[in-house]
């Protein structure tokens, strides 16, 4: 077996007990898609596999995996066609007057939009980085509004299983973001890098 030179490995390695969590967010979110298959709206069915998609992609882009030049053009074909899907499901939720599941899609982009923002904007801007956190945590605290709706919706609502299917789904995002916001930022890293 070849190891990787000190030299040539500079990002410091995920610890394990991060990955395996990872993944198995990763899992849970294909489990998802399965699961709008089986019993939710064509609508939130393309919502959720396009999200999941993006997901992995965003993963295999910043989780240090080899990517050759000629993949690149494939990724971003894939990752245009996702992103059509998320923008199909949010006019699709408009169409349907399924305003929660519009305003909780709307949420949503706004935090990969501030997500994208932190990503590349200089370490240097310390002021903006901070208002975007603070922006981010309203955000999050709306779509932990959206998911008490939701559950309350199941113990409560003319449609339980589907309140119950959008409880779970709206947690289970909460987390992978949760993950996802951990693994950009190195929380999962043996070696932190600190802002």
């Amino acid at each position: 077996m070849v190891s990787a030179s000190p030299d040539t490995d500079t990002k410091p390695r995920p610890a394990r007990g991060f990955v395996v969590f990872k993944w198995c967010v990763y899992a849970l979110l294909a489990l998802d898609v399965l699961l709008f298959g089986l019993y939710g709206r064509a609508t939130e069915l393309l919502d959720t596999a396009a999200w999941v998609v993006l997901v992995l992609l965003f993963e295999w882009e910043t989780g240090g995996w080899g990517l050759p030049a000629r993949a690149r053009p494939l990724l971003h074909g894939v990752r245009a066609l996702a992103a059509i899907g998320v923008v199909v499901a949010v006019v699709g939720y408009a169409m349907e007057r399924e305003w929660l599941d519009f305003a909780n899609e709307a949420t949503w982009l706004g935090v990969v939009a501030l997500l994208e923002v932190d990503l590349r904007l200089p370490s240097r801007f310390k002021r903006a980085h901070r208002l975007r956190r603070y922006a981010a945590g309203a955000l999050y605290l709306a779509l932990g509004g959206f998911l008490v709706t939701w559950l309350l919706g199941g113990i409560a609502g003319d449609d339980p299983r589907a309140a119950w299917l959008d409880t779970w789904d709206a947690a289970l995002w909460l987390v992978a973001f949760w993950v996802i916001e951990l693994n950009v930022f190195g929380w999962g890293s043996k070696a932190q890098d600190r802002r």
